[in-house]
């Protein structure tokens, strides 16, 4: 199975998906600034299962249609995007939850390109 290959840097269409998301926890002046934040923060490497185990999340099932898409793609050589994640405690997935999960089948230790802000 070949490693799983990551893009250099988010798609466009991710920081809209992550504000729609960070606009249900937080009021819409916070959503738009963390999302801000995200676009500029740099882009850290951290492992699969961190990232999983900071955010109290549960595991999906493999058989998620968005995971099992993810693990298709992964497995065909095409590119994923990083994840997008907001500290706190717990962490917040703002956008990459699927990935994070279908790159945890593959290998809990696999690192995960990530904008951390």
């Amino acid at each position: 199975m070949p490693a799983p290959v990551w893009k250099d840097h988010p798609e466009s269409h991710d920081f809209p998906a992550a504000l729609d998301y960070l606009d249900l926890l937080l009021s819409p002046q916070e959503a738009g600034e963390a999302v801000a934040r995200l676009k500029q923060a740099p882009t850290v490497v951290k492992k699969a299962k961190d990232i999983l185990r900071s955010s109290d999340l549960p595991l999906l099932p493999q058989e998620n249609r968005h995971v099992a898409e993810n693990i298709r793609k992964v497995r065909n050589g095409e590119r994923l995007s990083p994840v997008l994640l907001l500290r706190g405690q717990p962490l917040v997935i703002a956008d990459g939850y699927h990935r994070v999960c279908a790159v945890y089948y593959l290998s809990e230790d696999l690192e995960v390109p990530c904008r951390l802000a």
